[in-house]
């Protein structure tokens, strides 16, 4: 950088020219705005694809060269590059190849990695400009995530194959964020669907008082199941919505399956709740595959009572247990397809304590990749992880840098 001159990243600016913008040009006029005030050669977003294991370049160079809207756009796999590094360990990097500078930073919300902002500069960064890079990665995931409500670009950018449309209403049951950091714990969701879709999602909300969280698999495959699992979360959030209890929630959704769809059309559901108050927490197994706890480096399934699925017997009173819950303990909630047929020879337990101290949404990516491999990438049913690292203490406010967890677990 020049001499005695400190970019800094005017947000008021960059706003602006957002605002001013078509939602579809919010992210080539944020590079534009970035170049300008960072003197850069090149800015470019790289969004995560739906696979986790690749991201797609969504801006434009800036004489138009690289498309946001066809087939221009460039899709790089992630495994070995630099953009895998940066958003595993949610840092800056900085490189220097014939005389050009390239600096990738994490484009990440709450946990939730997005994607990476790359700029190319004519001079190695100082420190305090390197910080300003990082908030301007920082700022543009909280863009991307308020411009996926008018448009369909950033949706587009992820997926790198075409859904059915069973599988178009699947994900749209799925939580917007796959991950979520908290003082308390941090989460994230994975979903690796069969050839046919086969109803599972998970959800997770947290309010002033609880963090709720569920996993569910309808039976069935295809429309079939992706409307009854639409049923199913749904109903879940109505009743949560509507302020019903834990217990109430699950006498709900059992009465809207018995009541809306056929003999034989059933879900089993896993639902937790944590008092973030208290640290009780409290959990519902509906016919569900047992939650697996890492606790003191041991990993061992944990004992519950087992109720039939939903939508069986109208009549079924869902126990709420107890779950037993320690600061440092890492859950893992599974579908059966992550269990049955050729992913059956996966440890779960070993696997999970392999993984040690990962971030959450690196292990629910590892956990897919290891069942797809594990079934030579022919998918039988949906396998779906969620995993919960459970920090506790009581609520307090949350270190972060750069929208990702900076305080030690």
């Amino acid at each position: 950088m020049v001499k005695g001159w400190t970019p800094r990243l005017e947000v008021r600016q960059l706003l602006e020219a957002v605002e001013a913008a078509a939602p579809m040009d919010a992210v080539d006029e944020v590079a534009d705005q970035l170049a300008g005030m960072f003197r850069a050669r090149r800015v470019a977003f790289l969004i995560a694809d739906m696979s986790g294991r690749a991201v797609v370049r969504l801006t434009r160079d800036r004489d138009g060269s690289a498309g946001t809207d066809g087939d221009g756009a460039e899709k790089i796999p992630l495994a070995g590059t630099v953009y895998d590094h940066v958003l595993q360990a949610q840092e800056p990097t900085v490189e220097e190849d014939d005389g050009d500078v390239r600096v990738v930073v994490p484009v990440t919300e709450r946990g939730d990695a997005v994607g990476v902002l790359e700029m190319t500069l004519p001079d190695r960064p100082t420190p305090e400009v390197l910080t300003e890079l990082a908030f301007a990665g920082h700022v543009l995931a909280y863009i991307v995530v308020v411009g996926r409500r008018f448009t369909d670009l950033y949706t587009w950018g992820q997926r790198t194959t075409r859904l059915s449309v069973a599988a178009e209403i699947q994900h749209r049951l799925l939580p917007d964020a796959y991950t979520c950091e908290a003082s308390q714990f941090t989460l994230a969701g994975w979903l690796e669907p069969s050839a046919r879709m086969a109803g599972d999602t998970f959800d997770y909300v947290l309010d002033r008082h609880s963090l709720q969280l569920s996993i569910t698999d309808a039976v069935g495959h295809g429309l079939e199941a992706a409307m009854l699992a639409t049923l199913a979360v749904n109903s879940l959030r109505n009743s949560r919505r509507a302020g019903a209890s834990f217990a109430e929630q699950a006498r709900a959704l059992n009465h809207d399956l018995v009541r809306n769809t056929a003999t034989g059309e059933l879900v089993t559901g896993q639902s937790v709740r944590i008092d973030l108050e208290t640290e009780h927490a409290e959990i519902i197994n509906a016919g569900h595959p047992l939650p697996v706890r890492l606790r003191h480096g041991s990993a061992e399934t944990v004992p519950l009572d087992v109720d039939v699925p939903f939508g069986i017997d109208p009549n079924w009173e869902y126990r709420v247990q107890e779950l037993d819950l320690e600061p440092g303990d890492r859950l893992l909630f599974v579908t059966d397809g992550m269990i049955e047929r050729d992913a059956a020879d996966l440890e779960l337990g070993d696997l999970l304590a392999k993984l040690g101290t990962a971030h959450p949404r690196e292990v629910v990516q590892a956990l897919g990749a290891a069942v797809l491999a594990a079934t030579d990438g022919d998918l039988r049913d949906d396998a779906t992880v969620l995993c919960l690292d459970w920090h506790g203490g009581p609520p307090r406010r949350r270190d972060s840098t750069g929208g990702a967890r900076s305080d030690p677990p």
